[in-house]
């Protein structure tokens, strides 16, 4: 095989190789410098409930898009500069991650209490709890103090996350990557049970899946033919789905859906039609509480993935800080 076939996978090897887990992180981290930070945090993330429902769904997946990228450093809350190209606009981020402005409010909040000493990456780390928490999910105490990157990669996220095409064997080797078993990579899976998807990461599946010129054989027929309705040949495939029948209430009707054959996404439905991980789909089908508890673990898990780059703690989520942080603390 040439170097250049292998360079890829080179690249993924060493960006694995940094991420280390967050030993650093605790629990309460915040209890003496800024006290109300998780009820701040708690609030905005109420308020954005209540302005656009599928906004806190959308703020938990950066959790899964920062992490795994270099750890959980707020990386790809930066945006592009003349000089760098962030994670934004990489394949799996473009026209998908949304709701940026959420973590901007969290972050003026937090700031008007506590000047320049709340991170950004701890603050996608509170919201993603918080989002799962109010709309029905379990909540869970977040280890934080983590520190924000100095910069940003969109060939980094590139080359680690997974598309909607991805399947159970691809994401069971991804997920072990980074010390993530089968079952903590399937009950994480478990957060596409709130939000929504675009058609564009479905028309393969109802057209030409594996080029084949038919849908997938998979989708169970009526869910099919209103994925049809939804998603017509030549249509705007930036019109969006819902990931499960109850997209606003964290539940385990995601896994009762893939059970069906009704699962949105090809890296959905792959996981009960994979041998290595049906098993834990019927499982959290049938126990949503083991589904939270396996949940919880797992967010738990990719919250401690860290870089061990050097950080800051940014006053603007969007821009790394043009001022020493002593000056800025003077403010």
């Amino acid at each position: 095989m040439s170097l250049l076939l292998l360079l890829p996978h080179l690249i993924i090897y060493l960006l694995l190789l940094t991420v280390v887990t967050g030993e650093f992180l605790r629990p309460r981290f915040y209890s003496d410098s800024c006290p109300e930070a998780e009820s701040i945090v708690r609030r905005e993330m109420k308020k954005a409930l209540i302005k656009e429902p599928r906004s806190v769904a959308s703020v938990m997946r950066l959790q899964f898009h920062d992490c795994f990228v270099n750890g959980c450093d707020a990386s790809v809350l930066l945006d592009d500069t003349p000089n760098m190209l962030g994670e934004k606009l990489s394949l799996s981020n473009i026209n998908s991650l949304r709701s940026f402005e959420v973590v901007d409010d969290i972050k003026e909040a937090l700031e008007k209490a506590c000047p320049v000493t709340v991170s950004c990456a701890d603050i996608v780390i509170m919201a993603s709890r918080d989002a799962v928490a109010l709309t029905g999910g379990p909540d869970w105490e977040v280890k934080l103090g983590r520190k924000d990157s100095l910069t940003a990669s969109q060939q980094d996220s590139d080359d680690i996350m997974p598309s909607p095409r991805a399947n159970a064997t691809f994401l069971i080797d991804l997920f072990k990557r980074f010390h993530l078993s089968v079952k903590d990579m399937v009950a994480l899976s478990g957060s596409h049970s709130i939000g929504q998807g675009r058609c564009f990461s479905v028309m393969f599946r109802l057209y030409n899946q594996s080029g084949s010129g038919k849908p997938d054989p998979a989708l169970e027929p009526s869910y099919r033919r209103k994925l049809d309705k939804l998603c017509p040949l030549g249509g705007d495939e930036n019109v969006t789905g819902d990931l499960d029948a109850t997209p606003r209430l964290f539940d385990n009707q995601y896994f009762k859906d893939l059970v069906s054959g009704r699962g949105f996404l090809n890296s959905d439905q792959t996981l009960y039609t994979s041998r290595e991980t049906r098993e834990y789909v019927k499982m959290f089908s049938e126990d949503e509480a083991e589904f939270f508890r396996a949940f919880e673990e797992g967010m738990v898990k990719l919250g401690d993935l860290q870089s061990g780059r050097d950080g800051e703690i940014r006053f603007n989520c969007r821009v790394v800080n043009r001022k020493p942080i002593d000056v800025l603390r003077e403010f």
